[in-house]
């Protein structure tokens, strides 16, 4: 890419869009960062924009004049429910956060984007499915399909658009209450997945090394899927 490279983040105060955003101001990306709350940051190269994402009305005015040469969609929420006992607005609030508000920045970001740009969205690798997080995997298969389909329109730009599908990521969302009902599963190699190798994986998709590869879920499971 010829231009500055310059990362728009979301999700960028906690977990892995923070993990994200630490890795692309390492390799000397200028970063801004999306979330409610500005988190621990305090580098010259990052820009803090303040935005709730659930409120998708105000995404496309708040990112309208971000010149960012990459969009990342870490932004998250799990919310879980078994059939026959699911709450309707846990899934509107996840598709809200996970599909409408990916929709709506990468229809304002994409059409500026320069030639190389780069489009990543952290799905997850339930988005195969997972019994109680029915709700939470359609979106996550929804971001696949935007990306597939994304990835045909922009081909001709140069513009990749892939995801980056972790299982268990050791993140604030892995411990919170409201998944206590369907406790996460240790992967086989032992652990969870670190926001680093997360990290690690989006940050290889954004370099010149990786601009053959669009349309693509790579997913980072520590042995789950197999």
């Amino acid at each position: 890419m010829a231009a500055k490279l310059h990362a728009l983040v979301t999700g960028a105060s906690s977990g892995i869009g923070a993990a994200i955003a630490v890795r692309l101001l390492a390799d000397g990306w200028r970063v801004t960062g999306v979330s409610r709350r500005r988190g621990a940051f305090a580098h010259p190269a990052f820009e803090h924009l303040s935005l709730d994402l659930n409120d998708t009305d105000a995404v496309a005015e708040a990112v309208a004049n971000v010149d960012a040469t990459a969009l990342i969609h870490a932004a998250g929420v799990l919310k879980v429910g078994r059939l026959g006992a699911l709450d309707h607005e846990d899934g509107a609030a996840m598709w809200r956060l996970h599909v409408d508000a990916a929709e709506r920045l990468a229809n304002t970001l994409a059409p500026r984007l320069p030639q190389g740009g780069r489009i990543v969205f952290v799905g997850s690798r339930t988005a195969s499915g997972a019994p109680g997080r029915g709700q939470y995997a359609a979106t996550k298969a929804a971001l696949a399909a935007l990306a597939r389909s994304w990835a045909l329109e922009l081909a001709p730009r140069g513009i990749t658009v892939n995801v980056v599908a972790p299982a268990a990521t050791e993140t604030p969302m892995l411990k919170a209450p409201a998944r206590a009902s369907v406790a996460p599963k240790l992967p086989p190699i032992g652990r969870y997945v670190q926001p680093a190798e997360v990290a690690s994986a989006v940050a290889f998709l954004l370099s010149t090394e990786a601009a053959a590869i669009t349309g693509q879920q790579l997913v980072i499971c520590g042995g789950t899927s197999l």
